[in-house]
């Protein structure tokens, strides 16, 4: 059966594919707007508020039709808020988390009044207090904190524990509160965690929230009533079978936390997710420049490589990949890219019907860490978006 599942092969406008230069990334802004919509009916009348995170995925116009949903942003850079800005979101829905925020960066934040500032270090929260002060203003803060979950996700993407360079730790609490005391310029609204990205243990999420009970109560004896929890994303899509599960469990995720993190009268609960948002609705379409036949081994090497998609080569992430063009009998194939480092391998013993020169291939649920971190390297040009409802 699960044999059977891994080769079901999605739909796509493959005639219409045929005269476009490949690679480039597409999106099925159909399957968007039904995850926005699936968001949106399972927070409903519930004190959740969303912030897209930015970092997944820039594309104006996917930013656009998310600000359009009234959703927030999550923003990591001075120039992610000046990008949200742009394309919809208000400022009193961004949130500024990062833990090397520059001087600049800070000055954006300030300038334009946004959310929350999701502070990372005492450092920072010096920096922040000076700045706001030359301004005549208070800076509205978010603690992040390391709660020490583990996320059980790969080490590049685990951000919660003590160890990682995210956040402060329980440890200096105290201390931070002091300085909070002492800065006329700051204003202590929440909390903010992330443990994590590409979660797909649900429990993780349990231990998040026994945490943040613990430390909720922890403020309150201190004289402190936090009227926002931010609990950040993280939560995972499924990449084996994009055409069976094309939309992540939102409803299991937010009912663990209205489940597991009652809150208080007035507080609301923040999340940050950008990943579940918007990889399954992208692939990276690329065409099939040769078929080498190796010692033991057939190589499909394609246009497209780890300059378009680089998470195989960083995480050794799997997607899931298709021949579009395709019906032969299934055959095992090393899809590569033309990238001169031995890293550029999308998949090794990918099972993939028969291919031939020129054929178009797809790579699945790359709307996330796709488009947003591609390079240059090999002077090789940024690959063009294409959109479902504009082809």
């Amino acid at each position: 059966m699960i044999h059977f599942l891994r080769m079901i092969k999605g739909t796509f406008p493959t005639d219409k594919f045929e005269a476009l230069d490949t690679p480039f990334y597409y999106y099925d802004m159909t399957l968007l707007r039904e995850t926005l919509d699936t968001i949106r009916r399972e927070t409903v009348d519930k004190p959740f508020r969303i912030h897209y995170a930015i970092k997944a995925n820039a594309n104006p116009e996917i930013l656009r039709l998310i600000a359009s949903c009234g959703f927030g942003a999550d923003c990591v850079s001075g120039n992610e808020i000046l990008l949200a800005l742009k394309c919809g979101f208000p400022a009193n829905k961004i949130a500024f988390a990062g833990v090397g925020k520059t001087d600049r960066e800070i000055h954006i934040g300030l300038d334009h009044e946004i959310f929350c500032f999701n502070v990372e270090s005492k450092p920072e929260l010096e920096v922040l207090n000076e700045l706001a002060k030359a301004k005549g203003k208070k800076a509205p803060v978010a603690l992040r904190i390391n709660p020490n979950v583990d996320a059980h996700t790969h080490q590049y993407i685990t951000t919660g524990l003590n160890e990682n360079k995210f956040g402060i730790n329980e440890q200096d609490l105290p201390d931070v509160l002091r300085m909070i005391t002492d800065a006329k310029h700051i204003r202590l609204i929440g909390m903010h965690f992330h443990i994590g990205s590409q979660i797909t243990d649900l429990s993780s999420f349990e231990d998040l929230c026994v945490k943040v009970l613990e430390l909720r109560e922890w403020f309150r004896t201190q004289g402190i009533t936090l009227p926002v929890i931010n609990v950040g994303g993280g939560l995972g899509i499924n990449y084996q079978h994009p055409n069976h599960c094309p939309i992540a469990d939102f409803g299991s995720y937010f009912r663990l936390f209205d489940k597991y993190l009652t809150l208080e009268e007035g507080q609301t609960l923040h999340f940050e997710l950008g990943r579940s948002v918007v990889a399954p609705c992208g692939s990276l379409i690329t065409r099939v420049v040769y078929v080498k036949e190796g010692i033991r081994t057939k190589f499909l090497i394609v246009d497209a490589g780890m300059t378009e998609l680089i998470r195989p080569a960083l995480y050794q992430a799997y997607h899931h990949i298709e021949n579009i063009s395709s019906e032969k009998p299934y055959t095992p194939y090393d899809v590569v890219g033309p990238v001169c480092e031995s890293s550029d391998v999308f998949a090794r013993d990918q099972m993939l019907n028969g291919s031939k020169r020129g054929d178009l291939i797809a790579i699945r649920s790359a709307g996330a860490y796709g488009e947003t971190m591609a390079s240059t390297y090999n002077c090789r040009e940024i690959p063009a978006s294409r959109f479902s409802d504009k082809l």
